[in-house]
């Protein structure tokens, strides 16, 4: 398999987009719940909560669901952008991570859940990116 060919593949292009919005989209409903449920008394064991503590908890929980709106967002017109925001993103999380002294564990679950997933969507903006670029100088051979 040629992965680095110049050469239009559509198919390609698509599929890369397709991965790279649902690792956004997965990722930012699952750091919602993830972040509604640790900031309510249940924690993650009962469904029921009180009208005070979904108040309480919707404020943290709409941070990583507004993020990914935000770069789910950019992700449709500006591909390269989208790259570069979740970059910097995962940039951010290493940098708070040494900050906060996090222990082994704690560096394998977000580098498995946050870090890991981040990096491989950006990289599928970046390959589709490429792929839009290629395929547009292929349909332009004069210009």
């Amino acid at each position: 398999m040629e992965l680095m060919t110049r050469t239009c593949n559509y198919e390609r292009m698509n599929v890369e987009r397709l991965f790279a919005r649902v690792f956004v989209v997965v990722g930012g409903l699952l750091w919602t719940v993830m972040l509604f449920a640790s900031e309510t008394a249940a924690k993650y064991t009962n469904f029921t909560y009180t009208l005070d503590e979904v108040v309480s908890a919707m404020g943290t929980a709409l941070l990583p669901l507004a993020a990914a709106v935000f770069v789910f967002v950019i992700g449709l017109f500006y591909e390269k952008l989208a790259a570069l925001v979740l970059l910097l993103g995962a940039g951010g999380v290493v940098a708070w991570g040494v900050i906060a002294g996090w222990s082994v564990g704690v560096w394998v679950t977000v580098g498995v859940v946050l870090i890991g997933p981040m990096l491989l969507a950006a990289l599928l903006y970046l390959l589709a990116s490429r792929m839009q670029t290629i395929c547009t100088l292929d349909s332009h051979p004069g210009s």
